[in-house]
């Protein structure tokens, strides 16, 4: 059994919603006439328990509508539970919907001192943190001016520097530590590294899987409301996927109705598996056709997000539609400024070099290991050839992949060299 102490313990929580179909039932509902249920009753969480120890970095992941948000809601007591029990033993500062409480009227400074109240905040505790929290924000004399003159960027800088300077016990974040520019973004994740070396208690949700992986010590897995599991980022992790592709045995009863409840979500956690780009640029003869494509992990799961250092296959299916003489099948990699990083094709590799006849369609596969940083990659395909010395571009399909690479180790560059590092103490003589 853990000793440490809980910080935050949550049993048996319920979150359910009603849903009409019309305005019209919803009113009658309310007036408490109706002579039979005229609702559907969504679970936004559905008998989840957790326990969060003091010290310690939970990640919470999931796809959109599994109930990440809700449940940092009612554990910060902006919403209220429908049953279930929720304790929280220490002060918490929520980094959830940044510059909420914020009056447009005041100017950076009135703001500050507003919404370090409305958190629980003395003025005089307010008045110690000031400085750190102007330096912090770094928006200059703008902090003079009212916040409607703010730009985005400027407000949202204030709002996460209010929260995060203020001293607390624990700590909640929804996906709120990519706000502002890059140098703003290295600055938040500086202050978290530093939560945690002071031993801050941190519930973290984020769809960004390469931080949970590195900052958290624990990952929980929700699931359209339901808690599949809990255990090493890397685990929840390799679970998420497979609940993405319909390849994880999903609870059963009540539960499992309430997963397959919301179609669309499904659907469009299913397009985030394939992570295909529908807005992709595309042009060539067509006298070769690329007509499929997706990405598998080490396992052969359908993902596009694999692991640093794990294996991960590119297929790419091709019709052709006239004698071709030694068409190449090519695969390039870019990271998201557009610097194309690496790429291959099938002449190079000297894999391919023969003729293909109209009506055959081949399978291609590159299957490489994860060198890369982690972060976010674009993928493009292509089919060209020579047509006696005149190269021809059949079918390209630029950035029509999107590529998550999760780490939780980034060295310096865009990939990684995978060095040996020693260092000894030479012996005195």
């Amino acid at each position: 059994m853990d000793t440490k102490q809980l910080a935050i313990h949550v049993e048996g929580l319920n979150k359910v919603y009603r849903l009409y179909d019309h305005n019209r039932d919803r009113l009658v509902d309310s007036l408490g006439l109706a002579r039979k249920k005229r609702y559907r009753e969504h679970f936004a969480l559905n008998g989840v328990d957790l326990d969060v120890y003091q010290g310690e970095c939970v990640g919470i992941i999931g796809t959109n509508g599994s109930g990440k948000s809700t449940i940092l809601k009612i554990i910060t007591g902006v919403l209220n539970p429908t049953s279930g029990t929720v304790q929280v033993n220490g002060r918490i500062s929520a980094l959830l919907e940044l510059g909420a409480g914020f009056n447009y009227e005041y100017n950076g400074i009135e703001n500050v001192y507003l919404n370090g109240t409305m958190i629980g905040f003395s003025e005089k505790e307010i008045d110690e943190k000031l400085q750190d929290i102007l330096d912090f924000a770094d928006i200059g004399d703008y902090v003079y001016q009212p916040v409607k003159t703010y730009s985005s960027g400027m407000f949202v800088r204030l709002a996460f520097a209010v929260a995060i300077n203020i001293d607390p016990e624990i700590l909640i974040v929804d996906e709120a530590l990519s706000v502002g520019d890059v140098f703003f973004q290295a600055k938040c994740y500086h202050k978290f590294e530093e939560f945690k070396k002071q031993g801050k208690t941190i519930l973290f949700v984020s769809h960004d899987l390469s931080a949970i992986s590195k900052y958290c010590d624990r990952a929980v897995l929700l699931n359209q409301g339901v808690k599949l599991g809990e255990g090493s980022p890397r685990e929840m992790i390799d679970i998420y996927k497979q609940v993405l592709v319909g390849q994880y045995e999903l609870p059963s009863g009540d539960k499992k109705a309430n997963l397959a409840a919301d179609e669309d979500i499904r659907k469009a956690a299913a397009e985030k598996v394939d992570g295909k780009n529908p807005q992709a640029l595309e042009y060539g003869t067509k006298e070769a056709e690329i007509v499929e494509y997706y990405m598998t992990d080490g396992a052969g799961l359908r993902t596009s997000a694999i692991l640093k250092g794990d294996p991960f296959t590119l297929h790419m299916k091709v019709r052709v539609h006239k004698d071709l003489q030694a068409p190449i099948f090519a695969l390039s990699i870019k990271n998201i400024k557009g610097v194309e990083i690496t790429g291959t094709n099938t002449m190079v590799e000297k894999s391919f070099l023969e003729s293909v006849k109209a009506g055959e369609v081949l399978t291609i596969t590159f299957t490489q290991k994860v060198r890369l940083q982690g972060g976010e990659y674009l993928l493009s395909l292509g089919v060209t050839g020579y047509e006696g010395d005149t190269f021809t571009v059949y079918h390209r399909l630029y950035d029509i992949l999107n590529l998550t690479v999760i780490s939780d180790h980034d060295t310096v560059g865009y990939f990684d060299m995978e060095s040996d590092v020693k260092v000894e103490y030479e012996k005195n003589i």
